[in-house]
């Protein structure tokens, strides 16, 4: 059986039987190009450290263009079970379980920078080797910022998100609704698909989530979650983290305040990261899905909500 839900790679259950009996496994081939921006080694590496700790499937083999693991049982959510509290709790629950593995020696740095350096090295390297072609490819981008803008925002991003005390946590990275299988016989939510799993900020995976809520092939950031949801999604997820860490459960709101601030800011850097994802996909992904769509969409998101609003009451402070 072949699925038709990722938007990079391609994906392949193999079955006996039914696909939800045990057995499955799924066999997923990258996409083209993908090795310029995805460390293949390290992803294999976060699938042994999350299904060690039980947060994650199991891996049976990988090979030059692919991987081979456990089939998880369950559905994929969709935008609307995205935002029913009893599973929404749940995800912030599960969250919570894996930002308190820690490390197996000392502290990580976090993951943001470095791979948002990556691909903007990548967009550089495109837009200097191909000029000709990229101004045909991307002439839909008309609004596309230069070069240096866009290192320009980073910059800025980076030296505003860095001297916020943001812990630095096991992060999954790229939680949309199609990396979260939910199993309603057991009651239970797990995150899949660990290309950009790694040692992150706290703040940057929950916000990247949040952002997810305005979904992936049609976005409408009016569905960005409220502040009421956000508070009651954060002491589930900061109730779940301190008791996997051994700490008091007990969470003030003072704390829950905290963090969605922290939250809110960092949702501005998950939209530029993957703006530049999107550049790169729009170049190299054979997936057919449109990227030059996607880039204006979360650049823009990136860009423009630097005013105060229900959601992000404190954006505005990043510039």
């Amino acid at each position: 059986m072949t699925f038709t839900e990722g938007i990079t790679n391609q994906l392949i259950g193999c079955y006996v039987g039914s696909l939800q009996e045990p057995g499955c496994v799924l066999v997923r081939l990258y996409g083209r190009m993908t090795e310029l921006y995805v460390n293949r080694d390290r992803e294999v590496e976060m699938f042994q450290v999350f299904h060690a700790h039980g947060c994650g499937p199991e891996i049976y083999c990988s090979f030059q263009n692919g991987i081979c693991y456990e089939f998880v049982r369950g559905k994929v959510l969709d935008d609307e079970l995205l935002r029913q509290p009893s599973i929404y709790r749940l995800i912030a629950v599960e969250m919570g379980r894996i930002h308190a593995i820690q490390p197996k020696r000392g502290q990580p740095e976090p993951l943001l920078w470095t791979k948002m350096s990556q691909f903007l090295s990548l967009v550089q390297s495109h837009m200097s080797s191909s000029p000709v072609k990229q101004r045909k490819s991307l002439a839909v981008l008309r609004d596309e910022p230069s070069f240096e803008t866009l290192s320009a925002e980073m910059d800025s991003l980076k030296r505003h998100l860095s001297q916020i005390d943001s812990p630095t946590v096991l992060c999954h990275n790229d939680l949309l609704t199609k990396n979260i299988v939910y199993n309603h016989t057991e009651g239970m939510v797990k995150f899949i698909d660990y290309e950009y799993a790694d040692y992150n900020y706290q703040a940057f995976d929950i916000g990247n989530h949040f952002n997810e809520f305005a979904g992936v092939n049609d976005v409408n950031y009016s569905l960005y979650p409220s502040r009421e949801l956000q508070s009651d999604w954060l002491t589930a997820y900061l109730e779940s983290y301190k008791r996997s860490a051994g700490r008091e459960v007990a969470v003030t709101e003072a704390e829950v305040t905290q963090l969605y601030i922290q939250v809110c800011k960092f949702s501005l850097a998950s939209n530029f990261f993957w703006g530049l994802w999107a550049m790169l996909q729009a170049q190299y992904s054979s997936i057919d899905f449109d990227f030059q769509r996607f880039v204006l969409l979360l650049l823009h998101a990136s860009f423009t909500p630097r005013i105060k609003t229900p959601s992000h009451p404190d954006v505005s402070m990043l510039i």
